[in-house]
């Protein structure tokens, strides 16, 4: 697949991070072109904390004709202490390096995964802005002189950060500060209450899920007002279980194609237990920046309302973290009317099955075709 294809290191400082003593800058990625063309359509993909640089999508849209620019904000590899008003600008420092730099004349946004309700909350700014800071904070100038872009794609996406957490997470837990406390009258993993779950307990287990994502968030305004007043800035705090959404272990809630019984990391139940999981390290200011029903500005249905150039939705229809009621969520919240929304076979980065990546590909250039890119 590299054959035709040329990769270019991008390493930017950013308006509110300059390059670090170690020598690193915060903004990193690399540009997929195709070999010796300067193209004048690309894409930019960027997530919250996974490292895109060296995104699936890149050789497969170089070898259509396009560049794609896999991108990381100085949060890669740093969920704990994300802050989502510098992840816009540092995002921005892309953008404008793909106009200034690369040539480029029409910048398509892919909203990947997790990224999908970063990326529309670029958008949503560069359109009309809207960001207040983060609590105790100052917003920085530069978020308000964003690049908007000129096409918008979900693939795979979640709805929001605070809306997948919250969808994820174990309302079961007694205890934050124990990862193994049970309220097995919430336990979706024991068998008296399913699966199949009843109509009745997936509403009281919604309830409490939500009501979990409000304790923290009280938790965490109330512990910053705390320490503040000993003269610290913030502290960080550990919040567990994290593989618990019902539709796991029910293919009946939101039906598709995919294997019941199967996370990310294989078995839910197991996953659920074990340290690993989305949030499980934050910093106060990162639970309300990032994860709080309450406070977060990664809610994706305010920002895709804003945005108003053609979008294109996709969905892959054996994913088991992502489902076909997430996708039609993006798609009807989008406030254009020139929008697209389509399912197709594969897990959630399309490694399977064979040939799935060259027809997203295919898909994506075809919608772009339709406006003569």
């Amino acid at each position: 697949m590299s054959n035709g294809v040329s990769r270019e290191w991008v390493s930017l400082v950013s308006p509110t991070s300059s390059r670090n003593g170690a020598g690193f800058n915060p903004c990193q990625g690399i540009y997929f072109a195709p070999q010796g063309q300067r193209p004048k359509t690309a894409f930019i993909a960027t997530h919250y904390n996974v490292d895109f640089s060296e995104h699936y999508l890149g050789e497969f849209m170089a070898a259509r004709g396009y560049g794609f620019l896999g991108w990381n904000t100085r949060f890669r590899g740093a969920e704990a202490f994300f802050i989502l008003e510098h992840a816009l600008i540092d995002i921005g420092a892309g953008v404008r390096w793909l106009r200034e730099e690369a040539g480029v004349e029409n910048v398509v946004i892919v909203g990947n995964s997790g990224g999908g309700s970063l990326m529309g909350a670029y958008q949503s700014q560069a359109t009309s802005p809207n960001l207040t800071a983060t609590r105790g904070l100052k917003l920085p100038g530069a978020v308000e002189e964003l690049s908007r872009c000129d096409y918008y794609i979900s693939l795979n996406a979640h709805a929001g950060r605070p809306e997948v957490l919250t969808a994820w997470m174990d309302p079961a837990i007694t205890d934050e500060n124990d990862p193994s406390s049970v309220d097995e009258e919430l336990n979706m993993y024991n068998p008296d209450n399913g699966p199949p779950y009843s109509d009745e307990f997936i509403a009281k287990y919604r309830a409490a899920q939500e009501a979990r994502n409000h304790r923290i968030t009280d938790f965490a305004i109330s512990e910053l007002e705390r320490i503040e007043a000993l003269g610290m800035f913030d502290r960080a705090f550990n919040m567990y279980r994290t593989w618990a959404d019902l539709r796991l272990m029910d293919g009946d809630i939101d039906p598709s194609d995919r294997p019941v019984g199967v996370c990310y990391r294989g078995d839910p139940k197991t996953a659920n237990y074990g340290p690993g999981g989305i949030g499980l390290t934050n910093t106060c200011r990162t639970w309300l920046s990032m994860w709080s029903l309450k406070e977060s500005q990664c809610r994706g249905a305010p920002h895709l309302a804003r945005i108003d150039v053609p979008a294109l939705v996709v969905q892959s229809m054996e994913d088991t973290g992502v489902f076909p009621g997430d996708a039609q969520g993006i798609y009807d919240a989008l406030g254009t009317d020139d929008k697209d929304l389509q399912f197709m076979a594969g897990e959630h980065y399309l490694v399977e099955p064979a040939g799935a990546r060259d027809e997203v590909a295919d898909r994506i250039s075809g919608w772009l075709d339709k406006y003569g890119l």
